[in-house]
């Protein structure tokens, strides 16, 4: 009988990873229908309601699940539109429910998929961070997400209205992302103010996706202009393959603000000499804790 040789454990590990995701699923799908079959027999019009409020909460839950899942293949993924879609799976299970609006600014980026993967992970540990420890006093929620590459480095901004008091004793929650962080070969940065929080993700591209994304700006920049929209699009771009300067994000709600002075205070305090250290501008700084 041949003795089989076993699997190196990075595919152990996705295989083991894949039936959890599989099994958390249909866990979560008998769940909704046995709520939403309790929901049709039981009597009364509060009970149906609380009971398909409940539904709806395990749908949300499961959006994110889903969008959460480990990839397969190895195409590259565009991060904007996964980032929004993990977004409003966190909307409908948690963030609409607290009364807490969450927005977006982001801009084109191609990751491979683990890596993709990995930081849609690490978003969503910092949305739920923000969700969870925010002071937000009598001001309305908002969490705003904001993703943009600056040459061969991505950064990834979670901001937040609230402030800073019941952030103190909550850092340690943060250990999973800072790890997750490290795998991408980046780091994890915090920075506080009178009426907001940021967390600041920032790592570097591979080689492949470098490439990748130069070509995608490029084959964008030679599109025809069809409207004023898309020729601000193409100086967005133009900015972006040559110099990668400044993100192109214009905003007028009141987060938006405390973002842009977020970016013109950011810095890494140490002067490393590793490769994200010498990709990092002194024009991105922020305080860190």
């Amino acid at each position: 009988m041949p003795v089989l040789s076993p699997d190196p454990s990075g595919l152990q590990e996705g295989v083991l990873l894949r039936e959890l995701h599989h099994r958390v699923t249909n866990g979560v799908a008998f769940a909704i229908d046995l709520v939403s079959a309790a929901a049709i027999r039981v009597d009364g019009t509060e009970a149906k309601s609380a009971l398909s409020d409940v539904v709806e909460l395990l749908h949300g839950y499961a959006d994110v699940h889903r969008a959460l899942a480990m990839p397969t293949g190895e195409t590259l993924i565009q991060a904007a539109t996964y980032i929004r879609k993990l977004g409003c799976g966190m909307r409908r299970a948690v963030l609409d429910r607290m009364n807490i609006q969450l927005a977006f600014a982001t801009q084109s980026l191609a990751l491979q998929p683990e890596r993709c993967w990995h930081l849609g992970l690490i978003v969503h540990e910092l949305v739920m961070h923000a969700a969870r420890h925010a002071c937000f006093d009598a001001r309305a929620g908002q969490i705003r997400i904001k993703l943009t590459r600056t040459g061969a480095l991505v950064n990834c901004v979670i901001l937040d209205n609230g402030s800073r008091p019941a952030r103190e004793t909550s850092d340690r929650e943060l250990r999973i992302a800072r790890d997750i962080a490290r795998a991408l070969g980046g780091r994890i940065e915090q920075g506080f103010g009178a009426e907001f929080t940021s967390i600041v993700l920032s790592f570097p591209l591979t080689e492949r996706e470098r490439g990748a994304n130069w070509s995608i700006a490029t084959r964008q920049m030679r599109a025809p202009r069809r409207t004023r929209a898309t020729a601000s699009n193409k100086a967005v771009l133009t900015a972006s393959a040559a110099a990668d300067q400044r993100g192109p994000t214009v905003e007028t709600d009141p987060l938006a603000g405390l973002l842009r002075q977020q970016e013109r205070g950011l810095f890494i305090p140490r002067q490393s000499a590793d490769a994200l250290g010498g990709l990092l501008s002194p024009s991105h700084r922020t305080d860190a804790s």
